[in-house]
């Protein structure tokens, strides 16, 4: 039986060369594909695919928090990011959110091919390029080593977070989330609060640096 694949990655040429690629493997399926975490979501719930190939950086939805509510609503489906990042940020929030492999987008072919393999028969996989960045994370940890600020910040607060640093206004990101202007100010003045900023700008910031939303945005 075939490996059932959903890509998620915001640049078409990507997708259709990996689709290109993947279906030359006799034992992998490419059964859709979507541009955004939200699309993801919806395609995940419509096919079910056995593993879900996300990038990290999409617009709207990231990856990681796609990751965390198809993980949550869709237990079987695994999610392997394919990502240009190794640094420590997007591994460790990749796994926190439920992922089951990590890839870097400068791998071999065949690695990506291997780490859909793994994943699917149910264990895990990690790219040795940044292996050595999740072992820091774990020893920092046991070492009772801070946690990010953006861990304070509940799922719906993230999604707000990411789309003022992709520099949407209040009106436009209530509309996004189907939510009224006012939600959203109450929403951004809680994010403020959490992680002591005074302004957008340093909202902005916290956004990027802290692996929601990319200057490529």
């Amino acid at each position: 039986m075939s490996i059932r694949i959903l890509l998620a990655d915001d640049h078409g040429i990507m997708r259709e060369g990996l689709r290109s690629l993947l279906e030359k493997e006799p034992d992998i399926k490419v059964v859709g594909e979507a541009e955004d975490g939200r699309k993801a979501i919806g395609l995940v719930s419509e096919l079910l695919p056995d593993v879900v190939i996300m990038d990290i950086s999409m617009p709207g939805l990231n990856g990681a928090d796609a990751t965390r509510r198809i993980v949550h609503q869709f237990p079987t489906v695994k999610v392997i990011a394919l990502s240009m990042h190794s640094n420590r940020i997007f591994v460790v929030d990749m796994f926190k959110a439920g992922a089951s492999g990590y890839v870097l987008k400068e791998c071999l072919f065949d690695e990506l091919v291997e780490a859909i393999r793994i994943v699917a028969a149910g264990d895990k996989y990690l790219s040795p390029k940044v292996a050595g960045v999740v072992v820091s994370d774990y020893v920092k940890r046991l070492s009772g080593g801070a946690e990010s600020p953006l861990e304070t910040l509940t799922g719906r607060e993230r999604e707000v977070l990411q789309l003022i640093g992709e520099g949407k206004n209040t009106k436009q990101i209530a509309l996004e989330l189907h939510v009224s202007p006012k939600t959203i100010e109450a929403s951004r003045r809680k994010i403020m609060e959490k992680l002591d900023a005074h302004s957008i700008a340093e909202l902005v910031k916290m956004a990027i640096v802290g692996g929601l939303a990319s200057l490529e945005t």
